[in-house]
């Protein structure tokens, strides 16, 4: 319906008006801010500066491995001065990676320590420095312990679980989380349960023994040093003092020997003779123990299988020693090959 004139022309108006209006009160609410006294900004609070994050290196899958391995032999009041350093075996971490010497083979290990005089912050000191020795080996490499020192007066081959010691599997630390009947480890180290806290209860001589191990070793294809020796150790109960020495039945003539004894006066001359005696038995005992180690060890190797007689041809043990570091004294001159009496030396030294 087509509108008229006259409503258009009011319609226009009106909007005009409108329009007018509008502009009117937005004018006076301007004027009403603009009288309106200022009001106060709030502050702002400073944001608290936020800490740097902190970043832990990833644990090294084997990084506990040396600590693991218990120093066999090392007195208990000692134990705490080899974990005072941040000792380093990477080394022996890197020897089981892919192109390592110990790449896929099946290992045993033991840790020990070595005190020695080395420079650590620009002044020589004694330091209790820890070494772990592998054997490349697919089987234990024994079952046994020697006790042995200057101060006893004769050796000791007891079993492993007498002084509360076992080979255990090692489990690296990426396997902590898995069920370790479900891994087939490659790597055991000799463990001890024996606890330091309990150590007050037992009595002197068996702390003590704790301090004379020496892991334990024989090799059925060479002789034993003992059975090489041709030296006994003497202790003649005498008066006033007892005498100490050692005699060699090829080396020394027995009259010449005791002479000798009694012109330095270690040994009176009614004693000679008792003297002698004692000597020619302990040489007795000395040739009767070196002829059944040598009979015992021909009949093992005449019952032992050519498999075992390969494992024990191809068996090899490793030296480890700590990688150098900024914080931990220079050992670099004082490596040694030499493990303990019963293992001899290491084929290779790290």
């Amino acid at each position: 319906m087509p509108m008229r004139k006259g409503a258009k022309r009011k319609r226009v108006q009106k909007d005009k008006e409108d329009e007018a209006k509008a502009s009117s009160s937005s004018q006076e609410n301007h004027k009403q801010e603009s009288t309106k006294a200022p009001t106060r900004a709030k502050s702002v609070k400073a944001s608290k500066p936020q800490p740097e994050p902190e970043y832990f290196e990833d644990k090294r899958n084997l990084e506990d491995l040396w600590k693991e391995a218990f120093p066999v032999g090392t007195e208990w009041d000692q134990l705490d001065s080899v974990y005072q350093f941040n000792w380093n075996f990477s080394n022996l971490e890197d020897a089981f990676e892919e192109g390592g010497i110990l790449h896929g083979k099946k290992v045993y290990l033991f840790g020990c320590t070595e005190p020695q005089l080395v420079p650590y912050k620009d002044e020589q000191k004694v330091i209790c420095i820890p070494a772990v020795v592998a054997i490349m080996s697919p089987f234990p490499p024994s079952d046994k312990i020697g006790i042995n020192s200057v101060q006893r007066e004769s050796e000791e081959i007891v079993p492993m679980k007498q002084m509360k010691m076992d080979w255990v599997p090692y489990i690296p630390l990426e396997n902590r989380e898995s069920q370790v009947d479900r891994l087939k480890s490659q790597i055991f180290i000799l463990s001890c349960t024996q606890r330091r806290s309990a150590l007050r209860l037992l009595k002197i001589d068996r702390v003590k023994k704790y301090e004379y191990c020496l892991p334990y070793f024989y090799h059925p294809f060479k002789e034993d040093e003992l059975e090489q020796s041709t030296e006994v150790q003497i202790i003649f109960p005498a008066e006033p003092k007892p005498v100490f020495c050692e005699f060699d039945w090829e080396l020394d003539e027995l009259e010449e020997f005791t002479d000798n004894l009694i012109k330095e006066e270690e040994l009176s001359e009614d004693q000679k003779d008792a003297f002698k005696e004692f000597v020619k038995e302990k040489v007795r005992e000395a040739k009767k123990a070196n002829r059944e180690a040598r009979e015992s060890r021909k009949k093992a190797l005449a019952e032992m299988s050519e498999e075992t007689k390969k494992a024990y041809e191809n068996m090899r043990f490793y030296k480890f020693y700590p990688v150098e570091t900024p914080d931990t004294p220079d050992i670099s001159k004082v490596k040694a090959p030499f493990i303990n009496r019963y293992y001899g030396k290491a084929h290779e030294v790290f």
